[in-house]
């Protein structure tokens, strides 16, 4: 199934993100109104989701979402440029998320997470155990890594109309259906 622009939108809406219009592309800008340094790294003074960051979080989407799904990275550079435009406190959770990850991967292997490959990628979240935490922004590594990262984009992913139909979801939010549709089970 292809994910597309109008999914990242969709789920824009319903994470209940203001105006989105024309937010193809990221528009997170470094403290003095430029790219962050480092080729978009954010850096310990600079917390801002860059490319690097964009990159990254691409790289974790190629391993959550089911292998159904294509066209991830313009779906989630889509739907991350939308969410951390003026969100400050969001922006610099998601940065510092993508460097504890980068730095959990290095020790493993020996690189960034996004250089990695697929199994490492895979191996790496497993290692940091992001599926057995709960999820916290102000919690360890790992939990900040879920909330920022992985859950944030599950629920990209599961609230656009694409996602929610891979998960049987035959109105998800935002969509009408009326009563009916959930009154009535599967047929």
């Amino acid at each position: 199934m292809e994910l597309s622009r109008r999914d990242a939108l969709a789920a824009l809406s319903a994470a209940g993100v203001g105006s989105i219009a024309g937010c193809a592309a990221p528009t997170a800008t470094g403290p003095d109104g430029g790219e962050s340094a480092g080729g978009g790294r954010a850096s310990e003074t600079a917390s801002v989701v860059g490319d690097h960051e964009l990159e990254t979080l691409v790289a974790v989407a190629e391993v959550v979402y089911p292998s159904a799904v294509s066209g991830v990275d313009d779906f989630v550079r889509t739907y991350t440029g939308g969410r951390v435009d003026g969100a400050g406190d969001y922006a610099a959770g998601v940065a510092d998320a993508v460097a504890v990850l980068d730095d959990y991967a290095t020790e493993l292997y020996g690189g960034e997470y996004a250089t990695r490959s697929r199994e490492d990628r895979a191996d790496a979240l497993d290692y940091m155990s992001v599926d057995a935490v709960d999820p916290d922004p102000d919690g360890t590594d790992a939990q900040r890594v879920r909330h920022y990262v992985v859950n944030e984009l599950l629920y990209a992913l599961y609230t656009s109309p694409t996602g929610a139909s891979l998960a049987g979801l035959e109105n998800p939010p935002g969509h009408p259906g009326g009563t009916e549709s959930y009154r009535t089970g599967p047929e």
